[in-house]
């Protein structure tokens, strides 16, 4: 069989699968499981698919996937990650647009808690956007900031994607983790930046209303209480890591615990919600440990077949330089994000992008970063980001995509100056690269 019609026989299965509303795990399954028996062999070829998961999942640079997940759970379910969000609304009292302020801020306290952007948005939708409209805000300057920095939680860490790309691609999980920080705090900055300029051109956009009166120690209080702990504990996480005192997995386990004994000292845990936690740490661990088992088999499949070398060769033809060979990259990755996952797109492209990344010699770690923030602005890309859907089904009611897609406009050409500005000056990542190591 030619390359290409071997590449099509299996990307045309999985996202065939996917369109008909297979899960992404099962479609990566089923297409493992055709091209196993086409290329592997038959028989012996699903021999090797059993042994690629089992290996696959046998790694303990995994295991900080499931304490991070743990992590943001726990917060989640025993509402200390609520509590946290008011808090720093306080501190907004004479700033334009400070529920829109505040809903960057929670997205960043929370995100480096959660490492889930579907949390993420949905936590701050669900609790925010009501009160920013009772309050007469525009529905763009309520759901925009949210899906503005919805996302920020896959790249400040701790964030599950950066450790499943740091495992898939071979880079180091510790310098992803770090070097990923640093978009997502700029991406905060520049949406504040935003915010303060839009309300000052338009103040309609999210009026000014009365608060209680408040002396700064009532203001404070609550932050010194309810986020600096949380603040600390995502310090203790993060410095650990980039200090050389704990591997990504011991730090996760101690994010685990940190957040446990939090939970228990707020007086908010209580057995019921620690095992929803359990549960949903769970259902969510097994669905991607299923997709990473898959993925070795997928990869293999695509060499046998020959379509990664074909693929490289046809792009070797033209000659391209580095940079424009990440620029298309990415936006390959921008174009699959208006459509996809990020979890899909990783395990579609990344066979591919590798092997093109060892040839010319860029650095893994900054070219997962920047891979991190293309996927990051996918998910709130019209017309099928899957921050725009979670938005859409926390939303009051009345709330139309129109009305979606209009308000996260701006905040997607942000992001993609970020990544512009990434791809053009990867120094700052580098020099973490550098320091790690």
């Amino acid at each position: 069989m030619e390359w290409y019609l071997a590449l099509l026989l299996m990307i045309g299965l999985v996202v065939g699968l996917m369109l008909f509303g297979t899960y992404v795990a099962m479609a990566f399954l089923a297409a493992n499981i055709v091209g196993a028996l086409v290329f592997l062999g038959g028989g012996h070829g699903l021999d090797q698919l059993v042994r690629n998961i089992t290996s696959g999942l046998a790694q303990f640079n995994l295991a900080p996937i499931m304490m991070f997940i743990l992590m943001g759970e726990i917060l989640f379910e025993t509402k200390v990650a609520f509590r946290a969000i008011d808090a720093v609304e306080r501190l907004f009292a004479r700033v334009p647009g400070r529920l829109s302020h505040a809903a960057v801020m929670a997205g960043t306290v929370f995100g480096t808690l959660s490492g889930s952007s579907l949390a993420n948005t949905s936590l701050l939708g669900a609790t925010l956007i009501p009160e920013m409209l009772k309050r007469g805000y525009h529905k763009s300057m309520a759901m925009g900031p949210i899906l503005g920095s919805g996302g920020i939680a896959m790249l400040i860490p701790p964030s599950n994607l950066a450790v499943l790309l740091g495992s898939l691609s071979g880079a180091s999980i510790s310098g992803i983790l770090i070097a990923a920080a640093i978009p997502g705090v700029f991406i905060a900055l520049s949406n504040v930046i935003y915010i303060v300029a839009r309300c000052r051109m338009n103040p309609s956009l999210a009026p000014n209303y009365e608060i209680p009166v408040m002396s700064f120690g009532d203001r404070i209080k609550p932050f010194l209480i309810y986020v600096m702990p949380l603040f600390a504990l995502f310090m203790i996480v993060v410095g650990s890591i980039f200090a050389g005192i704990a591997t990504p997995t011991e730090s996760a386990a101690l994010g685990a615990v940190g957040a446990l004994i939090a939970a228990a000292l707020y007086r908010s845990l209580t057995w019921e919600n620690f095992m929803r936690s359990l549960r949903e740490t769970g259902k969510i661990s097994v669905m991607i440990f299923f997709i990473i088992g898959s993925s070795l088999t997928f990869s293999q499949i695509l060499a046998f077949s020959g379509a990664t070398q074909g693929l490289l060769s046809v792009l070797g033809q033209f000659d391209p330089t580095p940079l424009t060979m990440v620029c298309a990259m990415m936006l390959v990755v921008l174009v699959m994000g208006c459509f996809m996952d990020p979890l899909s797109i990783i395990l579609i492209t990344l066979p591919f992008f590798i092997p093109i990344v060892d040839l010319i010699g860029f650095d893994k770690i900054w070219f997962a970063v920047i891979m991190l923030l293309a996927l990051e602005i996918g998910q709130i890309t019209p017309p099928f980001g899957l921050l725009l859907f979670c938005m859409k089904s926390v939303a009051p009611s009345g709330t139309t995509m129109h009305d979606i897609y209009k308000a996260v406009t701006p905040f997607i050409l942000l992001q993609i100056l970020t990544l512009v500005a990434l791809i053009l000056m990867p120094s700052p990542a580098g020099w973490i690269a550098t320091v790690l190591r």
